[in-house]
């Protein structure tokens, strides 16, 4: 550990506050839109990163000073707000709150690949335009960048403040944040504040990514998922919707992240934020300075899901398509098209884990990955360093994965609505940070390699035509057991939680623990999914199951239908095996996930078989 003198706690203090400048101007952006949409806006982290190309564009490319370079990013990064709140989330305003954060996402992911296809996915070096000046200061020095920082973060605040307080526009905004209905019949355009406020919100942030980029001396595209996060953890900490709030959670979370990387090291920056983020959720939800009220008594995904008429498919159709899908390395022997439909198969695990977790119980869950992760690294550490066969831990990976992912979410049990799916999204990112931590056991960045490969009664099953059999069994082995739990009196509490967990607990219905044997179920499928993928590729390491397959999976689950088994592997195989019809458009597969999530909430959240 190293030691802190008083000059290294005075730079840290420092680079703290500089850091969390930035994060308050992210946080105050999804302050506003949670205050006027009562939105937790996913696609906030994009405008940011997008911000950070503008500036980086301006800068590098075309040479400009720093002070029209941001009057340019403002002025873009507000266009791209108003159309996305336009043409992505007004007409979704009167659905349920799940619909637009799903939407955001959707938005996200198409930003996020359209800058990737653009720009490349390499890093690009952004060098400050400021003079390279420091100021000797009791000790310690300040660069230009530093007091610029702050100089802007302080102004943005300060004019904030004059404009909610002082102008009529300002009070139309706070009385739209307060009542919308009310604000509207007192003649206020709501839509006009709604997009002005996502205006706003898309300046502070591409201001901030500009920032970040300079201070950071690189932009890239994937660095809007980290801001995102971090600007929810800021604001999280301060209470959703609360200006002042953000400003001074982005500040705890900006010297706690940097403080906390002096004494750790580098690779624990992100864990951090994801440990408040949960924190927070579990221990005050409201935030330091968030009024103290009760959840929103909404079922996440009951009234997202559209009521329609499930699609029936007679059983003899799915025994014909079972024999199909078994005689068909009888028909072709093409390696490529059976590796593909073998990650379909493993891809409709994973779509199955969710329809029933999120589409059956109602709760919404984005770090799905996690469940996977734990499977894969239990079963191959069980064959590696203890020596187990594989059929014995790829089962216990299974029941690991259910065990210890249930565990983790179990706080999450009291949350309700929107922040179901934030706490799952920080659990998965957690379990993400530990693998990378933890290299004694997990090898941290390097992975686990050479992991015994799949074997059934000790014969090995390594060639592609016995594997897609084997994932082929194991999906419709999973199927059955899911199948027979939403047949009993199981999936009927779980739907009925789904609908109304209200009238549920007023019919004596524990709701802790339906959700956990929702989770532990959930977790089971997920488990033996992530624990095949180890073994069938012999490696993997912390980057194997990311977010985005979260992401993938809840599309592939709204694609089939939620709640619907058949619907799930439908969506999985359509999602996995479609784009490599289209292999020129293999760069824009997220792109084309993002488009699909975006217009499935639109047009039809009842997705193609129907809900359940």
């Amino acid at each position: 550990m190293p030691e802190f003198t008083l000059r290294t706690l005075a730079d840290q203090l420092i680079n703290g506050l500089v850091i969390g400048n930035i994060y308050a101007l992210i946080a105050i952006g999804l302050a506003l839109i949670f205050g006027v949409a009562n939105l937790i806006n996913f696609a906030h982290g994009s405008v940011y990163m997008i911000g950070a190309y503008v500036g980086w564009v301006c800068v590098t490319w075309l040479g400009w000073p720093l002070g029209p370079t941001l009057v340019v990013v403002a002025v873009v990064c507000a266009a791209l707000g108003v159309l996305i709140e336009r043409f992505g989330l007004r007409r979704l305003q009167s659905e349920a709150r799940i619909a637009p954060l799903l939407a955001t996402i959707g938005i996200s992911f198409a930003l996020d690949q359209l800058v990737q296809i653009v720009f490349s996915p390499n890093p690009q070096s952004f060098p400050s335009p400021l003079p390279a000046m420091r100021i000797a200061l009791g000790g310690v020095s300040i660069g230009a960048l530093d007091l610029l920082i702050a100089a802007i973060t302080i102004a943005i605040a300060a004019t904030l403040y004059i404009f909610l307080r002082f102008t009529r526009l300002g009070w139309a905004l706070r009385a739209t944040a307060q009542d919308r209905d009310a604000a509207q019949q007192m003649g206020v355009d709501v839509n006009a504040i709604n997009a002005l406020t996502f205006a706003v919100a898309a300046v502070l942030g591409g201001i901030g990514g500009v920032m970040i980029g300079m201070y950071f001396t690189s932009v890239y595209p994937t660095m809007s998922y980290g801001a995102m996060l971090k600007g929810f953890a800021a604001n999280l900490l301060g209470g959703l919707g609360s200006v002042p709030g953000a400003v001074v959670g982005g500040l705890l979370l900006g010297l706690i992240e940097t403080f906390g990387v002096a004494l750790l090291g580098s690779t624990y920056r992100n864990l951090f934020t994801f440990v408040i983020l949960i924190g927070v959720l579990v221990l005050r939800p409201t935030g330091l300075f968030g009024a103290r009220r009760a959840m929103p008594p909404e079922p996440l995904t009951g009234t997202f899901v559209a009521n329609s008429r499930p699609v029936r498919i007679p059983w003899f159709v799915v025994v014909a398509a079972l024999i199909a899908a078994v005689f068909l390395p009888f028909i072709t022997t093409d390696p490529y098209l059976l590796q593909i439909l073998t990650n379909a198969w493993l891809f409709s695990m994973l779509a199955l884990s969710i329809t029933l977790v999120t589409g059956a119980a109602g709760q919404m869950s984005l770090g799905q990955a996690g469940f996977l992760a734990i499977g894969g690294y239990a079963s191959a550490l069980l064959t590696m360093r203890l020596g187990w066969p594989v059929e014995l831990s790829l089962l216990s990976g299974a029941v690991i994965s259910s065990a210890l992912g249930t565990l983790l979410t179990w706080p999450v049990f009291r949350l309700r609505s929107q922040y179901v799916a934030l706490a799952t999204l920080g659990i998965g990112e957690v379990i993400n940070q530990i693998i990378l931590n933890w290299e004694g056991l997990t090898r941290g960045v390097l992975g686990l390699s050479n992991i015994p490969p799949l074997s059934l009664f000790g014969l090995p099953i390594i060639e592609t035509v016995p594997i897609y059999w084997f994932a082929l069994g194991v999906l419709v082995v999973a199927a059955l057991f899911q199948w027979r739990l939403m047949q009993s009196h199981l999936g009927r509490t779980w739907r009925a939680i789904r609908e109304d967990d209200v009238a549920a607990r007023a019919f004596g219905v524990s709701l802790n623990r339906y959700k956990a044997l929702a989770f532990i179920a959930s977790g089971l499928v997920a488990g033996l999914s992530g624990a095949f993928t180890a073994h069938m590729y012999s490696y993997i390491n912390n980057e194997t199951f990311v977010a985005t397959t979260s992401i993938l999976g809840l599309t592939m689950v709204i694609l089939g239908g939620m709640g619907n088994m058949a619907g799930a592997v439908v969506g999985a195989v359509a999602l996995t095996a479609l784009p490599e019809l289209f292999r020129p458009l293999s760069d824009a597969r997220y792109l084309i996930y993002g488009i699909v999530l975006l217009l499935l909430v639109r047009f039809r959240p009842q997705g193609m078989l129907g809900t359940v």
